[in-house]
């Protein structure tokens, strides 16, 4: 009985999205949208606030885009497959996937920014560079970076395009990268449109500032490597007794699944895989913590 509430109400909740897409779309005319085309080439130092800036921020940060263009796509399909939890494994499976796929696309996410930002990191230097190399045939310092922008590789030049077309728009160029830097949260990006500004507003050899700048990059660059490098005993231990439950449970279910199987059926071993798996969540949450600190 209650597994046909839960059909129906899912059905009721697509059909009401469907036809929210469907007024929307008749009702978005053609003049509104020349309005959104001329809204989108304005500078972007002061975004529009979405009820969602968080998940948007991570969205935009990861290289994905706007996660709003087809939120409710994937509410409907979340809501499906946490109907068809319940329906296939009872009150475990509505818990598993009402937990699981925000959990995983958070973890996806954070793993695209990581790679991202360490891509983008890793070609700064020859992004300031080439700059460097402009002031001194006798460009300015604006067309330098400009120059230098479309010269990088992506992820960097993707990124970084959001600097072009502000500065195109009329944005000075310091507060363009500083939106840029305050986007990804940096300290690299930082300290280059922290250096912009200083150069703008009191002057001063710009060529020498930026070849420090590349120094003090590459030697941040050195020193996270021979951390990492020390470090490797320790990162080798936290992924050994985080997954060593999860490969002995995997052991158990090949060689002897009525072992596990018997426990999951009894109440109290039912009780104790599950306060297991919570421990073993909440173990490697902290491991995880520990290795970010070090």
């Amino acid at each position: 009985m209650l597994g046909s509430v839960i059909l129906i109400t899912l059905c009721l909740v697509l059909l009401g999205l469907s036809i929210r897409l469907f007024l929307h779309g008749i009702r978005k005319t053609a003049n509104e949208k020349v309005l959104g085309r001329l809204a989108a080439g304005q500078p972007q130092l002061a975004e529009e606030k979405p009820k969602w800036v968080g998940l948007e921020r991570m969205f935009l940060r990861a290289g994905l885009g706007r996660p709003t263009e087809r939120f409710g796509l994937w509410m409907s399909l979340w809501a499906v497959s946490i109907g068809l939890g319940y329906l296939l494994f009872d009150w475990v499976g509505l818990l598993v996937m009402l937990v699981a796929p925000p959990l995983i696309l958070r973890l996806y996410i954070a793993f695209l920014y990581r790679r991202r930002i360490k891509r983008m990191i890793e070609q700064l230097p020859q992004l300031l560079d080439h700059t460097v190399r402009s002031l001194k045939s006798g460009r300015t310092l604006s067309d330098a970076v400009m120059g230098g922008i479309e010269a990088s590789d992506d992820p960097l030049k993707k990124a970084m395009g959001r600097v072009q077309r502000n500065v195109q728009l009329g944005v000075n160029l310091p507060d363009a990268v500083s939106d840029f830097a305050e986007l990804y949260e940096q300290d690299e990006l930082r300290m280059f449109a922290l250096g912009l500004k200083v150069n703008h507003r009191y002057g001063g050899n710009a060529s020498e500032l930026l070849e420090n700048l590349i120094k003090l990059i590459r030697e941040r660059d050195q020193g996270a490597r021979q951390l990492r490098a020390l470090t490797g005993e320790t990162r080798m231990t936290a992924w050994v007794l985080g997954s060593l439950p999860i490969i002995l449970v995997s052991y158990f279910m090949l060689t002897n699944p009525g072992y596990m199987l018997g426990m999951w059926h009894d109440s109290g071993g039912h009780t104790m895989l599950i306060i297991a798996a919570l421990l073993q969540v909440f173990g490697c949450l902290a491991l995880w913590r520990m290795l970010r600190s070090v």
